[in-house]
């Protein structure tokens, strides 16, 4: 047998590609949970154990920490957009959410963008979403918001979560059991929601970030 190439990922045992750059995948661990359920305990005054977020790049193995959270912080899900990679960090210490970009080739790292997170009733399903880059978030009230950086909300179906955003249109999935499980996607038009198509099947992403449907 081969010997297996080992990657020291310090506890991260799951990884996945990172949409639109072929050949880089990231992977976090859940130390306090999500995002927000990290929200939750330190609103409740718990210590909090800050996340790690790694990058692995394909063929060589290469690990890439770029941003170390630090007590107070957490990181959210990566995008890729335009050459670069963004980071979601929020400082609940500081009450501040921060846009990060960072680039292995360049080595650097520097802030795109800086808001209150009185910005966002909370971090449910706070994410970077592509494209063009944004920030989204789709909280318990069946409401779907575009943080930055315009803004905007209109009401969703409960069962429903965004996959991706294509110019100034807003591509969701839909789950039905009706009795059998199926999935439609919905493509809404952005800013104000409207539906403008309804497509039968789900959609996936393909390694160089296309949407494919599946019917």
């Amino acid at each position: 047998m081969k010997e297996l190439k080992k990657i020291k990922l310090g506890g991260i045992h799951y990884i996945t590609e990172l949409d639109g750059l072929p050949g880089w995948c990231w992977g976090m661990d859940y130390t306090s949970g999500d995002l927000y359920e990290a929200e939750e305990l330190w609103q409740e005054k718990h210590r909090i154990s800050r996340n790690r977020l790694v990058f692995l790049r394909f063929p060589e193995g290469t690990v890439f920490e770029p941003v170390k959270a630090k007590a107070g912080q957490y990181l959210g899900r990566p995008a890729f957009w335009e050459g670069g990679i963004y980071i979601l960090l929020v400082d609940f210490s500081k009450e501040e959410i921060v846009i990060l970009r960072w680039t292995a080739e360049e080595a650097s790292l520097e802030t795109a963008a800086s808001l209150p997170l009185q910005s966002v009733k909370d971090c449910y399903n706070l994410f970077l979403t592509t494209a063009p880059l944004c920030l989204t978030r789709q909280g318990h009230e069946n409401t779907f918001q575009v943080v930055w950086p315009e803004k905007g909300d209109f009401p969703i179906a409960p069962a429903e979560s965004l996959d991706s955003r294509d110019g100034d249109c807003l591509l969701f999935s839909e789950w039905f059991e009706d009795p059998d499980y199926r999935e439609e996607t919905v493509i809404r038009r952005y800013p104000d929601g409207e539906v403008l198509r309804r497509l039968p099947g789900s959609l996936i992403s393909a390694p160089d970030g296309e949407r494919w449907l599946l019917e």
